[in-house]
C-alpha cells in the first residue's frame, strides 16, 4: 500500500480535497495585493527640523548636531545622514532589514526628546519624524491650480483639507508640498523710515509680539445666567497690523503704516511651483516602507471625489503622476505571460501524449497547483509581484513533471493489458518515491536563496518560497488526484491511430534517427567533442567576466526624477527664470504627458540653487526608452547659459536614504571639516576626468560667496550692545522671521516680519539698519560692523 492508495480509492473525498485547494486559492486570489515588487525596504525615518533664516552652518550645528549625537544612540541604525540648508535640516535613520518601523519610530521620538533642551529656544516647531525615504520616488502626485483664486487660498485648501486627509489614509507616510505658499500677515518695513524716526526694526517685532494674543479669558457666573468672556484681543487681518502704533514722536502716533506695509502673502515667498507649465500647488505622495503601492493609490484615488467637493469649484485638481497605471501594466504582462506558459505546456503535452484524458490528468495539476499556492502567498503575507509571478511562470515547467511521471508509468501498466485501477495502484506505487525525490531536488536549489541575507535575500526569498510551494503543491496532487483520475479515465487503445498521430509520430522517428546519427558522429570524435566542451566552458566563463554587472536592472516606469542646477550664487528670481525655461524644454517634448517642478530652498534637502522635477511620460508604446528621452532632454537643456539638469529614471527599489542627482553614490567621511572642504573638489574633480563616467555632481554646495558680518566687540560695547541684538536684528531684516501667531478654527498662521522686498538683496540695506544702546539711542549698525566676503572659519 503506497501513499496513493487511499486517495485512489476514495475519489469523491479526493475530488472534495481538490477542490476545496482550488475554491480556497480562488477566494485569497483577490485578497492578495498587487504591487511591483516584493517588499524589501529598509526600514526608514526622516526627522525634519526648520529654523527659518537660519544658515547651512548654524542648522547643521545647532539642530542636526544635537539631534544625531541622540540618535546614533538607537540600535539597530544601519545609516545615519543629514542634510542642512537654508533654514532645514533633514536627517535620515535607515534601520537593519528585521527592525520593525513602528518600533524605531518609537526610539526615534525619544531621541528627539532626549536632545530637545540642546535646540535653539526659539524653534518654530519641535522636529517631526515621518516614516519615509526622501531617496524613494513618489507614488502619486497630484497639483491644484485656479485662474481665479490666490496661490496662498489655494495652497490654505491644499493643506488643510487634502494634505490632512489623504495623509490619514493607510500606507501614507507623507504627503510633501511642492511651492508652499501658506498664508501669513507680511510686515515689510522700509529700514530708512525707521532710521529717520530714531527706531529699530526691533521695536516693530515687540510691538508686533504683544500685539495679537489669544489667551484664556473666563467666564461671568452670576445667580441666573453665565456670560463668556470674549475680547477683540487676536488680530488676524492686515490692516489692524497696519493701524498698530510702534510709538510716538512729537506727541503722534508712529504706526506700522508709516514705516512700512502690512499685506497678506505667503510665509515663505522664496518657493514657487508648476504643474504643466501653471503655477500651483503640488502634492507629492510618499508610501510608508512595506505598504502596498497598489492599495495605496487605490484608497487615495477613491477619496478624491469626496475631497473635490471640499474646495471651491474653481480650485482645479489635477492627477500628474499615478505611480500604478504602469505597475498594473507590468503585472498584466507576466500574468498574460503565466497564461500563455500554461496554454503552451498543456500543448506540448498534448504532442507528445497525443490523447485527451492523458493530456488532461496531468493538465489539471497546473491550475491547482497554481491557485493553491496563491492561498499560500496570503498566509505568507506576499504580493502578486514580478518576482512571485515569474516564480509561478517557471514553475509551470516543474508542475507538469510529477503528474507526467505518475501518468507515464501508469499507462504502461494499462498498454501490458492490466486493468486502470490495478494499473492506477501498481504505478503510483512504483513511482511515488521517485515523485517525492524529484520535488526534494527541484526545491533544494532555492534553498541558498531562501538562506540568502540582506536585500538580495529579501528580494528573491519571496521568488524562492512561491516556486517551492508550487513544486509542494504539485507533488501532492500528483500523488493524489492524478493517479486517482488515472483509475477512473484511462483506456486501453484499440485499432488504428489517425492521420495526424502518425504524422507526429514520424516527426519523432525522425528526430530520434537525426539524434543517433549525430551522436554516433560526437562518440566517433571523442577528442574533438571533449574539446568543443572545455571550449564551451571557457568562452562561457570569459563571458561571465566581460559582462557588465549590477545590482537591479534599470527600470523604465515611465516616471523621471530630475534636479535643476545654477550657481550657488543664484537669486530666487533667476533661479525662477532658469527653471521656467527647463519647464519649457520639458513640456514641449513629445514623450512628456504631465510634469511638475519646484524651486526653493527646504524642500527634500534641496538648496536655493537647485530646482526639482518630476516628468511623467506616456504610455510604453507611444514613446521611445526612457533613457532615449533622458538623452534627448538632456542635450536640449545643454543648450540653456547658467543651468544643469540631472535626470534618472525612478526605480521600484531604493537602497540609502539621501536622494541624489545622479544613479549612483559615492559617500566621503571625515571628521575635520575643513580637511573634507578641502578633499571633496580634489576627488570630484578626478571623477569627472573619468571617461566612463558622466553627470558628476556634488551636494556640497559651499562655494557661494557670502556676507560675513565682523563684529567689532571692543565699539558694542562701548554702547552697551550685545551680539544677540545684532543677530535679532539681522534675523528680523531678512530672515523672514516668523514673529507671532494668530488661530483660526482651521489652521494657525504667522505674522512674518522683514524689510521691503526689494531691499532684501541690497548690501546697502544694512548701512540702514539700527540697533538700541543700552541708553537707548538708535545706533547704525555700520558702526559695529564691517562686511567680509570670507566665511567665518569653523572650529
Amino acid at each position: 500500500m503506497s501513499v496513493s492508495t487511499p486517495f485512489i480509492q476514495r475519489p469523491v473525498g479526493t475530488s472534495l480535497l481538490m477542490a476545496a485547494i482550488f475554491l480556497v486559492g480562488i477566494a485569497c486570489y483577490p485578497l492578495l495585493p498587487v504591487a511591483p515588487l516584493p517588499a524589501v525596504e529598509f526600514p526608514t525615518i526622516t526627522v525634519t527640523a526648520t529654523y527659518p533664516g537660519a544658515s547651512p552652518e548654524v542648522m547643521a550645528s545647532s539642530v542636526a548636531e544635537p539631534l544625531e549625537t541622540q540618535f546614533g544612540q538607537i540600535p539597530g541604525v544601519a545609516q545615519l545622514t543629514s542634510t542642512s540648508v537654508l533654514g532645514t535640516s533633514a536627517v535620515t535613520l535607515q534601520f537593519d532589514l528585521d527592525r520593525s518601523v513602528d518600533a524605531a519610530a518609537t526610539d526615534v521620538l525619544e531621541a528627539i526628546n532626549a536632545a530637545a533642551g540642546q535646540l535653539p529656544k526659539n524653534l518654530p516647531s519641535q522636529p517631526t519624524l515621518r516614516k519615509v525615504n526622501p531617496a524613494d520616488s513618489p507614488i502619486f502626485i497630484m497639483a491644484l491650480q485656479s485662474d481665479d483664486v490666490p496661490l496662498t487660498t489655494v495652497d490654505d485648501y491644499a493643506e488643510n483639507i487634502l494634505s490632512q486627509q489623504i495623509s490619514q489614509i493607510s500606507g501614507v507616510s507623507q504627503v510633501g508640498i511642492g511651492g508652499q505658499q501658506k498664508p501669513a500677515i507680511r510686515i515689510d518695513v522700509d529700514p530708512a523710515k525707521l532710521a529717520a524716526m530714531g527706531m529699530t526694526i526691533e521695536d516693530v517685532r515687540n510691538t508686533l509680539t504683544n500685539a495679537t494674543v489669544n489667551s484664556p479669558k473666563g467666564s461671568l457666573d452670576g445667580p441666573h445666567q453665565s456670560l463668556t468672556v470674549l475680547a477683540n484681543d487676536q488680530l488676524t487681518q492686515p490692516d489692524p497690523y497696519a493701524n498698530l502704533i510702534i510709538a510716538w514722536r512729537n506727541g503722534a502716533p508712529v504706526r506700522v503704516r508709516d514705516i512700512g506695509t502690512a499685506t497678506r502673502g505667503p510665509q515663505n515667498r522664496e518657493l514657487l511651483a508648476w504643474q504643466n507649465g501653471h503655477k500651483g500647488i503640488v502634492l507629492v505622495v510618499f508610501k510608508q516602507p512595506g505598504a502596498n503601492v497598489i492599495g495605496t493609490v487605490d484608497r487615495i484615488k477613491a477619496a478624491l471625489p469626496q475631497l473635490a467637493h471640499s474646495i471651491p469649484p474653481n480650485i482645479h485638481m489635477l492627477t500628474i503622476v499615478d505611480r500604478t497605471q504602469t505597475i498594473r501594466a507590468s503585472v498584466n504582462d507576466v500574468q498574460f505571460t503565466l497564461m500563455l506558459s500554461i496554454a503552451l505546456v498543456v500543448m506540448v503535452i498534448f504532442l507528445f501524449l497525443r490523447s485527451a484524458w492523458a493530456t488532461i490528468i496531468p493538465s489539471v495539476t497546473v491550475p491547482l497547483a497554481l491557485v493553491g499556492t496563491f492561498a499560500a502567498m496570503y498566509l505568507l503575507g506576499y504580493s502578486l509581484d514580478n518576482l512571485s509571478l515569474m516564480g509561478m511562470t517557471i514553475a509551470v515547467g516543474f508542475v507538469v513533471d510529477d503528474a507526467i511521471v505518475m501518468l507515464e508509468n501508469i499507462y504502461r501498466h494499462v498498454e501490458d493489458g492490466m486493468r486502470p485501477m490495478e494499473a492506477a495502484l501498481k504505478g503510483a506505487g512504483e513511482i511515488g518515491f521517485t515523485i517525492v525525490s524529484i520535488s526534494v531536488s527541484l526545491i533544494a536549489v532555492f534553498i541558498p536563496l531562501l538562506l540568502m541575507g540582506g536585500i538580495v535575500g529579501r528580494l528573491f526569498r519571496e521568488f524562492a518560497m512561491v516556486v517551492s510551494l508550487t513544486v509542494v503543491i504539485s507533488a501532492f496532487v500528483s500523488l493524489t488526484l492524478t493517479p486517482m483520475m488515472c483509475a477512473r479515465f484511462l483506456r486501453q487503445h484499440h485499432g488504428t491511430h489517425g492521420r495526424l498521430y502518425r504524422i507526429v509520430e514520424a516527426g519523432f522517428d525522425a528526430m530520434v534517427g537525426f539524434y543517433a546519427r549525430t551522436l554516433e558522429v560526437a562518440l566517433r570524435f571523442r577528442a574533438i567533442t571533449l574539446a568543443v566542451f572545455l571550449g564551451t566552458v571557457a568562452f562561457t566563463v570569459f563571458l561571465f567576466v566581460i559582462i557588465p554587472k549590477g545590482f537591479f536592472p534599470t527600470q523604465d516606469v515611465g516616471l523621471i526624477m530630475a534636479i535643476t542646477e545654477a550657481n550657488q550664487n543664484i537669486s530666487f528670481d533667476a533661479m525662477t527664470t532658469r527653471q521656467e525655461a527647463v519647464n519649457r524644454i520639458v513640456q514641449d517634448d513629445p514623450a512628456v504627458a504631465t510634469f511638475v517642478s519646484f524651486v526653493g530652498a527646504g524642500n527634500n534637502g534641496q538648496t536655493g540653487n537647485n530646482g526639482r522635477l518630476f516628468i511623467n511620460l506616456k504610455p510604453w508604446g507611444q514613446r521611445e526608452p526612457v533613457m532615449d528621452v533622458i538623452a534627448r532632454l538632456s542635450q536640449k537643456v545643454s543648450s540653456l547659459e547658467g543651468v544643469n539638469l540631472y535626470m534618472q529614471p525612478a526605480q521600484d527599489i531604493t537602497v540609502g536614504g539621501r536622494y541624489s542627482r545622479t544613479q549612483y553614490q559615492y559617500t566621503l567621511q571625515d571628521a575635520d571639516p575643513i580637511e573634507l572642504n578641502s578633499w571633496a573638489p580634489k576627488i570630484l574633480d578626478k571623477i569627472r576626468g573619468m571617461a566612463e563616467v558622466r553627470d558628476v555632481a556634488t551636494d556640497q554646495q559651499n562655494a557661494g560667496t557670502t556676507a560675513t558680518l565682523v563684529i567689532d566687540r571692543d565699539a558694542a560695547a562701548r554702547f552697551g550692545i550685545q551680539p544677540q541684538q545684532i543677530d535679532d536684528t539681522l534675523y528680523d531684516a531678512f530672515g523672514q522671521r516668523q514673529v507671532v501667531q494668530y488661530f483660526t478654527q482651521i489652521n494657525s498662521y504667522w505674522v512674518v516680519l522683514g524689510v521691503r522686498n526689494d531691499l532684501e538683496g541690497e548690501t546697502n540695506t544694512l548701512r540702514s539698519l539700527y540697533v538700541h544702546a543700552s541708553n537707548g539711542t538708535a545706533i547704525p549698525l555700520s558702526t559695529l560692523v564691517h562686511t567680509s566676503t570670507l566665511p567665518v572659519t569653523p572650529l
